[in-house]
């Protein structure tokens, strides 16, 4: 268990330095977000197994730029052997979430990694013309939708989750940029400068709150990672609900707002939710605790059965901690601890795992 304590802690520490979170991020939703419930055997149902590291699977159109993502992770799988690839992948995911000022989330891990690349979904396996069943940002959706609202929904449908699940997930978008060199639907490339007939960098110049030096964090501090593209809200290294302001706030033609972001407050099942997060960031946080959980564990093998590790963190400073436990049903309980003596990292988070069966906790 400690190789998962120290991992978490040197992960924390890395994402925030390096200012990488909206990548890793990324990255854990792509492994998981090929996930198809109609599928019923392992590996081949996907989802969180690390079959993105493999070719040809990172390749994808949809999955540009992460094999940036996997070269940050390879010195801690390295270091640390015994944390599979896609506890590696989910855990970063996690982190970053903490690190931009987001809710600590209940994760749980021993998750099976796949062998080899003959695990990765065909790019057509799941009904979508590409890119083995991740979302599109615009039509022409590879679902055959017409519309975004209906492409969202045969997307998140397809992988388990309801209305509130998938405007939940979108809220993620408070992080991170597009990159003309990645997805392709913004002019903006990477860096700050624009450059003509090159080829490989974008043909527009960074916005003005994605060219370097930018104040985008959470907690105020200097950090910004790589210069260029374009984001969808202007603190974009902070996890909070700004995201969901879109219609409260002047438009601005430096952030992004696509077609399927737009579908969130255009059809009216969704914009029931999409109001409700820009009105209270404790109900998204809330809601999106629920939603990355379900995702980092679809498709997941755990070993034993149901997972063994479970994060344990300080709540409010008092000297009790609430642990998240999955029991082997795999439904998640609460429970309260009394801790006579906590160990804390500098920020003051817990930075101990413990290992919790359900006999240990009457």
């Amino acid at each position: 268990m400690e190789h998962y304590v120290k991992c978490r802690e040197e992960l924390l520490k890395f994402i925030d330095e390096n200012n990488c979170a909206p990548i890793m991020v990324r990255l854990a939703w792509h492994d998981s977000g090929n996930f198809d419930k109609r599928i019923s055997s392992w590996p081949e149902c996907g989802g969180a197994n690390g079959s993105i590291i493999h070719e040809p699977e990172i390749s994808y159109g949809a999955n540009a730029g992460l094999t940036k993502a996997v070269n940050f992770l390879k010195p801690f799988k390295q270091k640390y052997a015994a944390v599979s690839w896609a506890d590696l992948i989910q855990m970063a995911s996690a982190c970053a979430i903490q690190v931009t000022g987001g809710p600590i989330l209940p994760m749980k891990y021993g998750r099976v990694d796949v062998k080899d690349g003959s695990a990765c979904p065909g790019r057509t396996s799941r009904g979508t013309a590409d890119n083995a069943g991740l979302p599109d940002a615009m039509a022409p959706f590879g679902c055959g939708a017409k519309q975004p609202a209906t492409h969202l929904r045969n997307i998140f449908h397809r992988m388990g989750f309801d209305d509130e699940g998938i405007v939940a997930l979108s809220g993620a978008h408070t992080l991170g940029r597009a990159f003309q060199e990645r997805s392709g639907v913004v002019e903006n490339g990477y860096g700050d400068a624009k450059v003509q007939g090159m080829g490989f960098f974008g043909t527009a110049e960074a916005s003005p709150y994605t060219k370097s030096g930018c104040p985008v964090r959470h907690d105020g501090k200097a950090g910004f990672g790589m210069p260029g593209g374009k984001a969808w809200t202007s603190n974009w290294l902070t996890f909070d609900n700004s995201y969901f302001q879109f219609l409260k706030r002047s438009k601005d033609e430096n952030l992004l707002w696509l077609p399927t972001d737009a579908a969130l407050h255009e059809d009216p099942q969704f914009k029931v939710y999409f109001d409700r997060f820009a009105d209270s960031k404790d109900a998204f946080f809330d809601a999106y605790s629920k939603a990355h959980t379900k995702l980092s564990e679809l498709g997941s093998k755990f070993e034993p059965a149901g997972g063994t590790f479970n994060e344990v963190v300080e709540q409010g400073g008092k000297r009790t901690v609430e642990a998240a436990l999955r029991c082997k049903t795999g439904e998640l309980n609460y429970c309260r601890l009394t801790m006579e003596k906590v160990t804390t990292e500098p920020n003051g988070m817990l930075t101990q795992m413990l290992l919790l069966m359900p006999q240990d906790l009457d």
